[in-house]
């Protein structure tokens, strides 16, 4: 919910920030932020209760799929979903 409802846009260059990981170099570039109105934490806790709620249907449907750790490098989670399309795990039936 943090990560999510703090991501803000610079309008002018189109370069994301989040206020509290990476926030915005200057206080001019700072006050000209924009929050997708999808980020807020009403709308975000909807998605994650909707997820919650169909999540064994998902995993019904795309049994061949896999799951990815994405709080770790972007290359290490790059080179994990590379492995796993090309030497992919047995599947268990």
């Amino acid at each position: 919910l943090e990560r999510l409802s703090q991501r803000r846009t610079d309008p002018v260059t189109g370069e994301r920030y989040h206020t509290m990981f990476r926030p915005a170099p200057t206080p001019e570039i700072q006050a000209r932020l924009r929050q997708n109105p999808r980020d807020t934490e009403e709308n975000i806790e909807r998605r994650v209760e909707a997820y919650s709620r169909n999540i064994k249907l998902l995993e019904d449907f795309y049994q061949d799929a896999f799951h990815v750790n994405a709080d770790q490098d972007p290359h290490v989670v790059f080179e994990f979903i590379e492995s796993c399309i090309i030497n992919p795990l047995p599947c268990k039936k």
